[in-house]
């Protein structure tokens, strides 16, 4: 009976051990997907002025990404995206954009965020507001957590 205890006792230390490490680690992607989704943003925002280094540093480079933004375009997979990334940069908008509302859904290999994207970008010297839907789906890869769907409203002076 004492060995039955003593057997009892560690399978409910151990379970409480592995349910608070679990809860631990599941803050941890929370906090780490939250910093993804910034470090996105702050991509978004350089591509804007020309960069498409950090926004192509932040994307999985992976054939299953997709890619489904405000010029209604419908990009699959990393080889069809990047050069997608160096026209956006070309294209120079300007402007910046910010999430707000944002909603996450984390796993321990992916996670999504639903928001809003709101700012604005300056087409031809005058400013056009951004006020789109969004969401964007990473996933950890190698520790860390990198963009592979990124789905947005249409803006229609994007529109192709």
């Amino acid at each position: 009976m004492r060995n039955r205890i003593v057997f009892c006792g560690m399978i409910l230390i151990a379970s409480i051990y592995f349910t608070a490490n679990r809860g631990l680690a599941a803050e941890d992607d929370a906090r780490a997907v939250g910093v993804a989704l910034v470090e996105f943003h702050d991509a978004l925002n350089t591509l804007f002025t020309g960069d498409a280094g950090p926004m192509k540093e932040v994307w999985s480079h992976a054939e299953d990404v997709t890619y489904m933004g405000p010029s209604g375009s419908f990009q699959v997979g990393w080889t069809r995206i990047e050069p997608y990334w160096d026209k956006q940069a070309a294209a120079k908008l300007g402007g910046k954009v910010e999430p707000k509302d944002i909603y996450f859904a984390v796993s321990p290999q992916l996670s999504v965020a639903h928001y809003y994207e709101k700012g604005e970008n300056i087409i031809d010297g005058k400013s056009q507001p951004v006020s789109i839907r969004t969401t964007t789906v990473f996933r950890k890869e190698n520790g860390r957590w990198k963009v592979i769907g990124h789905h947005t409203d249409t803006l229609a002076y994007l529109k192709k």
